[in-house]
């Protein structure tokens, strides 16, 4: 499958790594370490709901919802239209 910086493009193929680097990447390096506590991998980063983001990762409030909006909301989104 096709790999975007080492990473591969789609969410579903990503290890726990990789959703950790991509939340590092994108800015919240604190809050990255609770995916990988969490053992989130790209499967289930992309089954999360607003509020296992918000209570399941015992994240200050603020990076949370951003984190939810901004990054898995989409990531789900564009999952669902690339596989639909």
């Amino acid at each position: 499958s096709s790999v975007e910086n080492g990473r591969p493009l789609d969410p579903a193929d990503w290890a726990v790594i990789d959703v950790v680097n991509y939340f590092r990447t994108a800015g919240f390096e604190e809050q990255a370490s609770a995916f990988q506590e969490q053992e989130i991998d790209g499967k289930s980063l992309l089954l999360m709901t607003r509020n296992d983001v918000l209570t399941g990762l015992s994240l200050k409030l603020g990076p949370a919802l951003k984190i939810y909006e901004y990054h898995v909301k989409p990531l789900q989104t564009q999952h669902l239209k690339n596989n639909s």
